[in-house]
């Protein structure tokens, strides 16, 4: 195979304007959800730190190389920390996570710690934090609140945190976030819901499936990416696509287009004849409900995760789904773009990686509208 050379499409320098708005430091930035929220508000990057080269690459196709750093947090020094307005980031949730070994001593779960590194070196009048929702019961959210109580943290005086639901916020996802606001210049409450389920009390209802993808075409564009590549951070890596090209659909087996078939919105494995069902779920009667599960056009899609290409993680079939007219069934899992859009990544936005890589980007990311809301309340708030 030859070795994939560089494209030269584009102007890294040109990529984004620079803004006259608040300055923001995002750590932890994966492929920039965060920081495509608080772009969309006004903010101006002035540093980025992201260890993992696709999801750096991702970030600096949108935002620009200069002020991306792909690098372990640790190695970042107190003196390369600018002066900024705010620091946001969502430190890895894996050791908190219900998904994980949900093990105390897990590494990953100190990391916050270097991330109150850099917002002491930052000194920014506010810093965000974003996390799982067991981050919030957790021994080290804990530790947290001492130092904001009198420890390291205490001129932040000022401290709002809970539990979102992104959907609350026009967001077409029930995706359960641990959100804390902390402020050295005056309170910052964390922002009011703007939606709700049924949109009964005055609030617009949850933004659907339907409202995010109900305009992208049924069939997808292919299986594999294009052969496109090129260079970040003196290493190669497939890129740069745009979100379009990552409406990609897979190859199932003629047993899983059976399974498909006999699911409709909001169902699951329990729906599945007894000749379909794999024993491991015939010898599990209750739990993990959502297996194998499509989604409704008029609701939310349940939390888009890493692994959404993969029916049996989760309810990720396409919402389409005729009982009556079997030829009006879409019989697949959502595509990248489809998943990219239910996270509320703009139409627009830049892709660096394979298709692993990218998937990964997608579930980890803070989706972007949810980002908006609470920079604007930031915002606001500075002035």
């Amino acid at each position: 195979m030859p070795t994939p050379k560089p494209t030269t499409t584009r102007s890294r320098k040109t990529i984004r304007r620079r803004s006259s708005g608040p300055t923001v430091v995002d750590l932890f930035a994966g492929c920039g959800g965060m920081t495509a929220g608080f772009v969309a508000e006004g903010f101006d990057p002035q540093l980025a730190v992201e260890w993992e080269l696709p999801a750096a690459a991702t970030y600096a196709a949108n935002f620009g190389e200069d002020h991306t750093r792909c690098i372990d947090i640790a190695d970042l020094r107190d003196d390369e920390v600018p002066k900024v307005d705010v620091v946001i980031g969502g430190p890895p949730c894996q050791g908190f996570s219900n998904l994980g070994t949900k093990d105390p001593d897990d590494p990953r779960n100190k990391l916050w710690k270097e991330y109150l590194r850099v917002v002491l070196a930052a000194n920014p009048k506010v810093f965000v934090i974003e996390n799982v929702d067991r981050f919030a019961k957790s021994a080290e959210f804990a530790l947290l609140m001492n130092e904001l109580n009198g420890g390291s943290l205490k001129r932040w005086k000022h401290c709002d945190a809970a539990v979102l639901n992104a959907a609350d916020y026009g967001v077409p996802q029930r995706r359960q976030r641990t959100i804390l606001i902390a402020s050295r210049v005056g309170p910052i409450d964390l922002p009011t819901a703007t939606h709700s389920k049924d949109g009964a009390d005055g609030r617009a209802p949850w933004a659907t499936v339907r409202d995010a993808i109900g305009h992208v075409p049924a069939k997808p564009v292919g299986i594999d990416l294009p052969d496109s590549w090129d260079t970040f951070f003196g290493e190669q890596l497939a890129g740069v696509f745009k979100s379009e090209q990552l409406h990609l659909g897979r190859r199932p087996t003629k047993m899983s287009l059976e399974r498909y078939d006999h699911i409709p919105p909001g169902g699951g494995r329990f729906d599945l004849p007894a000749h379909l069902t794999p024993r491991c779920w015939a010898e599990k009667p209750t739990g993990t409900t959502d297996v194998m599960g499509r989604m409704r056009w008029d609701a939310p899609s349940l939390t888009i995760r890493t692994e959404f290409f993969k029916p049996e993680k989760g309810q990720y079939l396409h919402p389409q789904w005729d009982r009556n007219r079997p030829q009006r069934r879409v019989n697949r899992v959502i595509t990248h773009r489809e998943a990219a859009l239910l996270q509320t990544f703009p139409e627009d936005f830049l892709w660096c990686g394979n298709k692993t890589d990218i998937a990964r980007q997608i579930g980890n990311a803070v989706p972007t509208r949810l980002a908006s809301v609470i920079a604007s309340t930031v915002k606001d708030r500075l002035g």
